[in-house]
């Protein structure tokens, strides 16, 4: 039986469209989703929309429109922006949807009859952007930490969650399973929160209407969080299917901004264990994506779309820079410069090149098909050193070093041309010897197109069939797909045009 394997985004707010640092996360989780597919797992890859808040509320009421109409057209632009990138998510989830009212209906009902939902009345600071209260001492020169914006006095009847019973039941959790917190470095920020006293936060509002009601008291909705969290429970089949709940749950990995940090890693695990369901896995935080030193934010003025990028760059080439040149834990620092000279030297120069090389030399030299002799030469142990250490890169979610094994894979082909000489051994008439480089370099490229898949899925796929191969890399089952020989002689070999063509500034 296949091994389920569930990660998730986080889901968007649709206060505004689709900017690079979503996509950032969520070309992340698809190459996860693509490797572990390759693997042959049962993979449930889930994205969305969040659409409930005071937030969304203003932003609809700011452009003349009802809340739902306005999240109906931003989720649409979430959803457009995910298929123009080849992101190959199970689930797109929307929080207006009635399969998640239920579910966050008997989740919030479960944790009231647990006893951990008091109401009371709660006066505090309250940050629209964050969706949270702050106390006075976590502001920045009295506004948000998070937004830099002024936060707003608020009082109103609350119903609250009391996770300041959970903070023993959190430490023994993280203590027993230190990785379900990473980068290492983000498991100490939280054990800090934690150990610093946890507050009971506010579940609910009177104030406004747009948002799911709480089952026990309709005057009630449910408060962003409480709301939003329980997405990745709906989306698995909670409260309607309790049998692929259990398959999938607790999730593989949250894919998060370390701004949500203290969500997913105190508020999360807490709600859950009320609730009598299991923590996540791991939830992994990584860093802002800078521009010009400013973090990437709808409301910055270094805002950058998508599409914009895939126009020029096209999709494989937006997908490469950000597994490739933004290393994912730390604050990756965007600009339009190192994506061109990332895209020339590795795309360009490097695997594009390698494919034109290989395959015009084997149509020059090996009539346009696969010959049957190999040299089985470095190449051999090149391959299997390549797949081990992306194995082991996409354990701790280096996809950069994950990546950068296949083109440390490519280098060794092009090492491997300039050490054999195949032309002068064509030229001196030793057929046999030109026809095992030449099929040992064909061999390289189909290992490149397989490994290489999850990131550029549309060359990967191109050079596959260039190959006289079947089907798609997605077909193939790795471990053994991964192994030396399996491409077959005789098949018949395309070189096409340039599979990444230069970009001149």
């Amino acid at each position: 039986m296949t091994r389920p394997f569930y990660v998730t985004t986080p889901i968007y707010y649709v206060n505004d469209v689709p900017h690079i640092g979503h996509a950032y996360t969520t070309v992340a989780a698809d190459a996860l989703a693509r490797w572990r597919r390759l693997w042959g797992d049962d993979v449930m890859f889930l994205t969305g929309t969040d659409e409930h808040g005071l937030k969304i509320q203003r932003a609809a009421e700011a452009n003349g429109v009802t809340p739902l109409e306005w999240a109906d057209c931003m989720s649409a632009r979430f959803a457009e922006t995910w298929a123009l990138l080849d992101i190959s998510n199970d689930d797109f989830i929307r929080t207006t949807e009635p399969r998640h009212s239920r579910a966050v209906g008997e989740f919030l009902q479960r944790v009231y009859d647990a006893g951990d939902i008091e109401l009371g009345t709660y006066e505090g600071l309250y940050c629209v952007g964050c969706e949270l209260y702050y106390a006075e001492d976590d502001l920045v020169g009295g506004n948000c930490p998070i937004h830099g914006t002024p936060v707003e006095r608020v009082t109103e009847e609350n119903y609250f969650f009391k996770l300041s019973r959970f903070e023993d039941r959190l430490l023994a959790h993280y203590t027993e399973h230190p990785e379900a917190i990473e980068p290492a470095g983000k498991r100490s920020e939280v054990l800090g929160i934690i150990k610093q006293g946890l507050r009971d936060f506010s579940i609910s509002r009177t104030s406004i209407s747009w948002g799911v009601p709480l089952p026990w008291d309709t005057n009630h909705v449910a408060y962003v969080w409480f709301d939003a969290l329980v997405n990745y429970c709906t989306a698995i089949g909670y409260g309607n299917d309790r049998a692929r709940f259990d398959r999938f749950w607790p999730a593989d990995y949250h894919l998060v901004g370390k701004d949500i940090l203290r969500q997913h890693a105190v508020y999360w695990p807490a709600m859950l264990m009320s609730a009598g369901e299991a923590p996540p896995k791991h939830v992994f935080a990584h860093g802002f994506l800078m521009v010009g030193g400013e973090k990437m934010s709808k409301s910055g003025a270094g805002q950058i779309y998508p599409a914009d990028l895939v126009s020029e760059f096209g999709v494989d080439g937006f997908r490469y820079h950000f597994l490739a040149d933004q290393r994912f834990g730390p604050d990756g620092d965007f600009s339009y410069e190192a994506m061109v000279a990332r895209y020339n030297a590795d795309l360009a120069n490097n695997f594009g090149n390698l494919a034109n090389r290989v395959l015009n030399m084997a149509v020059t030299y090996c009539d346009g098909v696969v010959p049957d002799e190999r040299a089985d030469g470095p190449l051999v142990d090149a391959v299997a050193s390549t797949f081990g250490a992306q194995q082991t890169a996409f354990e701790r979610l280096d996809f950069a070093s994950a990546f950068g094994a296949v083109w440390d894979l490519i280098r060794a082909a092009n090492a491997f041309i300039e050490d054999s000489k195949p032309w002068a051994l064509h030229k001196s008439g030793d057929a046999t010897a030109t026809a095992a480089v030449i099929g040992d370099c064909l061999e390289a490229l189909r290992v490149i197109a397989l490994l290489a898949s999850p990131a550029i899925p549309r060359a990967s796929a191109e050079l596959w069939r260039r190959l006289g191969l079947s089907g798609a890399p997605t077909d193939q089952r790795l471990p053994d797909a991964a192994n030396w020989g399996g491409l077959a002689a005789g098949a018949k070999l395309d070189k096409g045009t340039p599979l990444f063509p230069r970009i001149d500034t």
